[in-house]
């Protein structure tokens, strides 16, 4: 692998991507042949906020794998409470465990754990900017389902401004060529700038509408997001938002029969249940594809890792960090990194906001 970390599911190459999905449809026919694959090997699951799927999934993947799990899913339990810092927590459990996936409701917190853990870390999602591992369960979806991962029209519709499975997504298909993205949202839940920037950047294109009706005819895959209520400042705020988009079996009469349906979840109210007995509905297939998913990626990684801590890293730039829910608002140590974006631009390197100088 190019990269010891997976922070985002872009850190692997188009190969080393492909060979994951290969790999993860190979242990799908043949579990058996796999089921000591990691023997005597830990993964630590690190769960700063509430998961389900993701967390079992990563845990059910290591055990399908011979291998065992440490770890916490509520932060009250363990040190974090008593004010220990993520610096200390990953740097001691990464001389633990051989691997650790890390979920934080802060935006850049993988990053941030990488620089210190001895041990590789997965990405789980860090707040509302990215979910790479959830975004590998959908390639492998649509790998097996749609038969390519190229010239598709990808139809994202709810909040694609907190929807870090969204971001990962549209940063991930947009390096397979031909693909096209209809983003389907509120003005006031539309996609972040710098996703924007890495669609127009790549040979892809998007549109941007207000109505799902709309654009259901024109769609190969349909995936679909809740309105997240912990991403919101109030109840109010939440409430404008909830309910605006819902897939019901009277939008699908105009939706093409080879079309496909992914979701994330967990769903609250934004697919009917009657939608789950339609054919083309695939999202709970996608957390079985999922879970073999990050079997493949987590024996690809530690087959290819080291012990060797991360270099050190010196601040770029004197500056903060613009967004507030960035790591570095409440872990003070870390260094200021940025990445020049041209002009009076900088990109936030842990969770890639925009900070004018």
């Amino acid at each position: 692998m190019k990269t010891k970390h997976v922070v985002d599911l872009t850190d692997l190459t188009h190969e080393e991507l492909l060979s994951v999905i290969r790999l993860a449809n190979r242990i799908r026919e043949n579990p058996e042949a796999y089921a000591q694959a990691c023997r005597g090997k830990i993964l630590a699951t690190l769960f700063y906020e509430p998961s389900t799927r993701t967390q079992m999934s990563f845990q059910t993947a290591m055990l399908r794998l011979g291998g065992r799990i440490i770890g916490f899913d509520n932060p009250q339990n363990s040190s974090v409470a008593k004010g220990e810092s993520l610096k200390d927590t990953v740097t001691v459990v990464g001389g633990y465990a051989d691997i650790i996936a890390i979920r934080h409701p802060s935006e850049g917190t993988a990053a941030a754990a990488s620089m210190y853990s001895a041990a590789p870390i997965i990405n789980a999602g860090d707040g509302g900017h990215l979910h790479p591992t959830q975004t590998l369960t959908d390639v492998v979806t649509l790998y097996n389902e749609m038969g390519t991962l190229e010239n598709l029209t990808i139809g994202l519709c709810g909040d694609l401004k907190n929807g870090r499975t969204v971001h990962s997504l549209i940063k991930t298909m947009s390096t397979f060529k031909g693909n096209r993205f209809v983003l389907i949202s509120t003005p006031e839940l539309t996609i972040p700038q710098y996703i924007k920037d890495i669609i127009i950047a790549s040979e892809c294109s998007f549109t941007q509408v207000r109505s799902l009706a709309q654009a259901i005819p024109e769609l190969d895959v349909l995936y679909m997001t809740r309105i997240q209520r912990e991403r919101f400042g109030s109840e109010e705020e939440y409430q404008k938002q909830n309910g605006v988009f819902v897939l019901d079996k009277a939008k699908l009469k105009n939706a093409k029969k080879t079309m496909r349906i992914l979701h994330p979840l967990p769903r609250v109210d934004e697919i009917d249940v009657e939608v789950d007995y339609d054919e083309r509905a695939k999202y709970f297939e996608q957390t079985v594809y999922g879970m073999y998913g990050r079997m493949a990626l987590i024996m690809t990684m530690l087959e290819k890792s080291d012990r060797t801590p991360a270099p050190r890293l010196r601040s770029t730039h004197p500056f903060s960090c613009s967004n507030p829910r960035c790591i570095t608002q409440s872990e003070k140590y870390l260094p200021a990194l940025f990445r020049e974006a041209g002009g009076d631009m900088l990109l936030c390197r842990y969770c890639d906001s925009r900070t004018l100088i």
